[in-house]
């Protein structure tokens, strides 16, 4: 499936796209035409975020403007430069779905709520989960969910499959498995390796199956008839939910994947002054969510939300006060790693941002010199704050703060949070107590765990 393309009518041949790609999948000769290979590219849309060429209605003229909007599907109300590299839009699908009799429900990833403002002429990293719920409300949504909700259900499941790894003598250092560009990369570089990586879905592609089965009885629909959109800071999550595998609802578990700046440009479409609006609260249950699931938009926060609750399910005891903020996992260095007293456990962690830094921790892993428990690896720099579905930052001066301000943004979040800990979201307790009983059973392991290729799965 095709992701993030480049148009070779746009592209001049600067090659910026070549010095941000992780995984090198773009050539092409200078001053021509840029290529990416499809069997390397990850989607992670880096290429996306950093391209400078462009075709806009001032210097273009309306034809030929009019012509690559309407090849890449967008809506006429989008009136911004377009890019030669670029992601695949589905908004079309989108609105004819909210047109239709379908049950549409919506999700946003942790990142968004951090950046989505930045298009409505906001400061960079203006936190906005408010804003965003009443947005796709007003859009037609029949339900806002919110995919920290899932991300706190994923902690629960990872957080047990580590302690089963760790006490059990299980594949260790187990990787996390909800970057899908750092999955594919896995698949295709070091298929023999993939034994490594969480069983768990992404928090994305466990809301599917949830809100398809647990979700259509809540909301006493058949599933057939829910159409699931989630809105994502990121490229490679229409990769993802588009897997053949991906189905473990009975449907295809999540419809359509859009990103931070496809769901601005359908507020937009829609008419709606989003600057004006007042906060709305997600629906609940299945928009509740905690201060660990809210940082999985930074890199580190997969690590410190795991810690936190995987502390409680070692020793049985609680972190409280400072002890809930994991600054040693808190990293926006290339590798950093850890090691933290857990009980009578030093749980030995990872932290690597940037899948461009992956070589050496892979060559120590085939070593067997990679003297760790736990390892959360994010494709996109920052992790998913700066993920290639963000607002496109035109100006490079710009992209140190615009990072450095949505990880604020997303750290006062969390800290301004009731609960802080992924087992204490009451909606968590209650789908376990009601529908799935416990972490890694039978029920979750049917609906919200994979396998991959390479590790004897999917194809």
């Amino acid at each position: 499936m095709t992701v993030v393309t480049i148009d070779k009518d746009i592209c001049t041949g600067c090659q910026e796209c070549t010095k941000v790609c992780p995984v090198y999948a773009i050539e092409g000769n200078p001053r021509e035409p840029q290529k990416i290979v499809e069997e390397r590219c990850v989607n992670c849309g880096q290429c996306v975020q950093k391209c400078k060429s462009y075709v806009s209605l001032v210097d273009h003229g309306a034809e030929l403007y009019a012509q690559k909007r309407a090849e890449r599907h967008l809506p006429e109300t989008v009136a911004e430069p377009l890019f030669a590299a670029y992601n695949v839009c589905h908004l079309d699908e989108v609105i004819t779905a909210l047109n239709s009799p379908k049950f549409t429900m919506v999700m946003a990833a942790p990142a968004v709520r951090v950046a989505l403002a930045e298009d409505f002429g906001m400061p960079l990293g203006s936190l906005t989960p408010g804003k965003m719920a009443a947005a796709m409300r007003k859009i037609g949504f029949k339900r806002v969910y919110d995919t920290n909700w899932s991300a706190d259900l994923t902690i629960m499941e990872e957080g047990t499959e580590l302690v089963k790894r760790v006490t059990s003598g299980g594949t260790l250092p187990m990787f996390t498995s909800c970057c899908p560009a750092w999955v594919k990369y896995m698949e295709d570089q070091h298929p023999e390796l993939t034994k490594h990586l969480s069983s768990c879905r992404s928090p994305q592609q466990m809301s599917g199956p949830m809100f398809k089965t647990y979700g259509a009885k809540l909301n006493k629909v058949d599933p057939k008839d829910i159409f699931l959109v989630s809105v994502m800071p990121c490229t490679a999550k229409q990769f993802e939910c588009s897997r053949p595998e991906m189905n473990a609802s009975g449907q295809r578990d999540v419809d359509v994947a859009i990103t931070t700046r496809e769901l601005a440009y359908l507020i937009k479409y829609y008419g709606i002054d989003f600057n004006s609006l007042p906060d709305e609260e997600f629906d609940m249950p299945l928009g509740d969510y905690t201060g660990a699931g809210t940082i999985f938009g930074v890199t580190g926060g997969v690590m410190e939300a795991a810690i936190r609750t995987g502390y409680t399910l070692i020793t049985g005891k609680e972190l409280n006060g400072k002890d809930i903020d994991i600054k040693t996992v808190r990293s926006t260095e290339g590798f950093r790693t850890a090691e933290i007293k857990v009980g009578d456990l030093t749980l030995k962690v990872g932290v690597l941002t940037y899948l461009k830094n992956i070589d050496p921790i892979i060559e120590k892993l085939k070593a067997g010199t990679l003297d760790l428990h736990f390892i959360e690896v994010m494709s996109c720099p920052e992790g998913c704050v700066s993920g290639g579905g963000q607002p496109k930052l035109v100006l490079d001066a710009d992209v140190p703060e615009a990072y450095k301000s949505r990880r604020e943004s997303t750290f006062a979040h969390d800290k301004n949070l009731p609960k802080r800990k992924s087992h204490e979201n009451p909606a968590i307790k209650k789908v376990y107590d009601e529908f799935l009983k416990e972490p890694c059973g039978e029920k979750s392991h049917h609906l919200l765990h994979t396998t991959y290729r390479g590790s004897g799965g999917h194809h």
